[in-house]
C-alpha cells in the first residue's frame, strides 16, 4: 500500500493540472469503491474549482469553492493517472477507457485525471473543509513527520508510554503520519535500533535520533519518486525508483550495506509484516 513518499509524489504530480482549475465534468462510473461514494458525488464535483490540493498522512485531499473538499485514498492498487496535459517535455494523450476506470476528473484545462483502482481497496469520500480534520478517517492521525509539530520533545514524549516494539510504534498512524512498512524499516537501519526493541526502552538521545533520519528517508523517497514495488505509479505513468536504494527493505539474506560488517540481512514478523534489518548494526 502506498505510504507517505507515494502519496505525496501523487500529489505533485496532480497540483499542476487540477490546481486553480475547476472540473468542467465528473464521472463517476460505479456505486462505490471500498465503500459507497458519497451521494450525487458527480454533480457535487461538476463545475467545482480545486483551489488547493494537499496531503494528510496517505489521504490526498482537494479543497473546492464549494466548501467541501474530496478525499481520497490510492488503496493497494489504486493509481491517479494523468492525461491530455503537458507533462514534463511530453504531452499524454487521451487512452482508451479501461475497465478499472472507476472516476474521471474532465478538467477545464483539457486535463483529464483518471482514478484507476483494479482490487477496489481505495476510497473517496466528500467532506466539509472546515471540519475535515474531524473526518472519522483522519481525526487520531498524529503529527505530520516533515511538518513543525513532529519534533525530537514530541517522539520522546510519545514513545516513553510505549511498550510495544519500535517497529510497531512507529507504523502506529496516531503517532505518526504516513509512515509505513517500508520507510520504518529503512529509518530503523539508518538509526541503528533494532526493531524488536522496546520503544520505551530506547534511551532518550536514540529517539531524539529518530527524528531527522525519518525526515530524510523520507525526503530521499520523494525525491525518487516513491518505491514501485507492484501498482505504484506516478500521476505520469512513470515508476517510483527508490526501490533501488533500498538498504535492508526486502533484503533478507543479502549483504549488509554497511561497510566491514559482513553479516546478512534478516527478516522477523511483527504484527503480520515483515520486518528487515542487520542483526550486527541494529541493537
Amino acid at each position: 500500500m502506498p505510504e507517505l513518499p507515494e502519496v505525496e509524489t501523487v500529489r505533485r504530480g496532480l497540483a499542476p493540472v487540477m490546481e486553480g482549475t475547476r472540473i468542467a465534468k465528473a464521472d463517476v462510473n460505479r456505486p462505490n469503491l471500498r465503500w459507497p461514494f458519497p451521494d450525487q458525488m458527480s454533480e457535487r464535483l461538476t463545475g467545482a474549482k480545486i483551489e488547493r490540493l494537499r496531503r494528510r498522512s496517505k489521504y490526498i485531499l482537494a479543497d473546492l469553492d464549494t466548501g467541501e473538499s474530496l478525499l481520497i485514498h490510492l488503496g493497494m492498487s489504486g493509481r491517479m493517472l494523468i492525461s491530455g496535459a503537458k507533462i514534463g517535455q511530453f504531452t499524454h494523450d487521451h487512452p482508451p477507457a479501461e475497465k478499472h476506470d472507476h472516476v474521471v476528473f474532465h478538467m477545464e484545462n483539457g486535463a483529464r485525471v483518471t482514478f484507476n483502482d483494479p482490487r477496489r481497496f481505495g476510497a473517496m469520500d466528500l467532506l466539509d473543509t472546515k471540519t475535515a480534520d474531524s473526518h472519522k478517517l483522519l481525526s487520531s492521525i498524529g503529527p505530520e513527520p516533515l511538518g513543525n509539530n513532529f519534533d525530537e520533545a514530541y517522539l520522546i514524549e510519545v514513545l516513553k508510554t510505549k511498550g510495544s516494539p519500535i517497529k510497531t510504534a512507529l507504523l502506529d498512524q496516531s503517532v505518526v503520519a504516513g509512515l509505513g512498512n517500508i520507510y520504518v524499516c529503512e529509518t530503523l537501519y539508518r538509526a541503528h535500533i533494532a526493531p524488536s526493541r522496546k520503544a520505551n526502552k530506547i534511551s532518550k538521545p536514540r529517539v531524539a535520533s529518530l527524528v531527522p533520519i525519518i525526515r530524510q528517508v523520507l525526503s530521499d523517497a520523494i525525491k525518487a519518486g516513491g518505491s514501485s514495488l507492484k501498482d505504484f505509479r506516478q500521476a505520469s505513468g512513470d515508476l517510483g525508483y527508490f526501490q533501488h536504494s533500498f538498504d535492508v527493505y526486502g533484503r533478507e539474506g543479502e549483504p549488509c550495506k554497511t561497510v566491514d560488517c559482513g553479516n546478512t540481512i534478516k527478516r522477523i514478523v511483527q504484527s503480520g509484516r515483515s520486518s528487515f534489518y542487520c542483526p550486527s548494526c541494529q541493537r
